[in-house]
């Protein structure tokens, strides 16, 4: 079902735009096709492979990560924070449809200069860390630890597929920045919900 999902929204392919999403109306209406019953799944190419492939299973990743994300986006968070966890929630949609068709394309590099420009605009309202950090606080703030950790193991089943088959290069430097910006969101979180930090205490010894 995660990569019925991700069909969804590579349907846009300007060769047959129309074909694809009559298509995919009719995929989306059936929920079950038992076609998936011996294991595999197909992609959006037409092939099919195992449900436990290295690109299934970062595909699984990424679903992971958009569904935390969503469920962040069920807490009070700063108003500045739901617009672009919405749009990160698409972007994540978007890497999922480049894996699920080898060779397709839709993340562009706006995307990562966006999640620069806002980790920069949290960050410059935060104080310097001068020890590591803990996940907690709030309840929003705990889902987005959670999140920024789901986004580093999706990165590195992206880097493991990398290795042995072609994906974007775009796609991989989005989830490291991702990460990067989920963490100072955790802290933006906290901040704006009069929370803490939750500093760790090095007390080996």
């Amino acid at each position: 079902m995660v990569v019925i999902s991700y069909n969804a929204c590579i349907i846009n392919d300007c060769k047959c735009k129309l074909a694809r999403s009559r298509i995919m109306a009719n995929r989306l209406s059936k929920i079950y096709t038992r076609t998936g019953d011996d294991g595999t799944t197909g992609l959006g190419d037409g092939s099919r492979i195992n449900k436990d492939s290295l690109r299934v299973e970062a595909m699984g990743d990424l679903d992971e990560l958009n569904s935390i994300i969503g469920i962040m986006l069920t807490e009070a968070l700063p108003d500045n924070l739901i617009d672009p966890l919405t749009q990160i929630q698409h972007d994540l949609f978007n890497v999922g449809g480049e894996i699920c068709i080898p060779g397709y394309v839709i993340l562009q590099q706006a995307r990562i200069q966006d999640l620069e420009d806002r980790i920069d605009a949290l960050n410059e309202h935060l104080a310097p860390l001068k020890e590591f950090i803990l996940p907690g606080g709030s309840k929003a703030a705990a889902y987005c630890h959670l999140a920024r950790t789901v986004c580093r193991r999706a990165e590195r089943k992206l880097v493991e597929l990398h290795r042995n088959e072609k994906v974007t290069d775009l796609s991989l430097q989005y989830l490291n920045r991702l990460s990067d910006l989920l963490f100072v969101m955790c802290r933006s979180i906290n901040k704006q919900a009069g929370r803490p930090d939750v500093m760790w205490e090095n007390k080996a010894g």
